[in-house]
C-alpha cells in the first residue's frame, strides 16, 4: 500500500523574473495542506502573490527524478 503527502510550495518571481520557490510543509492529506493556505495567505509576504501557492502529492519511498538532470 502507498503512502502519499502532500507538499506545499509557495513560489513567486522576483525583479529579475528568475523564480524563488519555499517549501512550507509536507502533509498527509490535500486538506490539511489547503488549511494551511488559509492559515497563511493573509499574512505579510504570502498576501501580496496569493496565487503562489502550490500543494503537489507525493508517494513516500518513490524517487521522482530517476532520468537525471542537467544544470544550466
Amino acid at each position: 500500500m502507498s503512502t502519499m503527502v502532500y507538499l506545499l510550495w509557495y513560489v513567486s518571481e522576483d525583479d529579475l523574473d528568475e523564480e524563488n520557490a519555499l517549501l512550507i510543509g509536507v502533509y498527509e492529506s490535500e486538506t490539511a495542506a489547503q488549511s494551511a493556505i488559509e492559515r497563511l495567505k493573509s499574512k505579510r509576504g504570502f498576501r501580496d502573490y496569493p496565487e503562489g501557492f502550490q500543494i503537489h502529492s507525493h508517494e513516500l519511498g518513490k524517487d521522482s527524478w530517476t532520468e537525471g538532470f542537467v544544470w544550466g
